[in-house]
């Protein structure tokens, strides 16, 4: 089981953002980005899964 006090950002250096503000590379939006640090460990949570939902709608566009 993961620490979520642990949890990281998803950052992969990969930094690119498209017409609505999201990163090609980790696929959270400006805001998100910008808040990382300040976000509690569930909201990183839900942010991660969101994240994942991003990436699936985006690739089959």
């Amino acid at each position: 089981m993961t620490n979520p006090e642990m949890l990281e950002s998803p950052c992969i250096n990969i930094c690119e953002l498209n017409n609505d503000d999201i990163c090609s590379g980790c696929y959270r939006s400006l805001n998100e980005i910008a808040l990382w640090s300040g976000y509690s460990d569930q909201d990183k949570l839900r942010i991660l899964e969101n994240t994942e939902q991003r990436k699936m709608s985006l690739q089959k566009s």
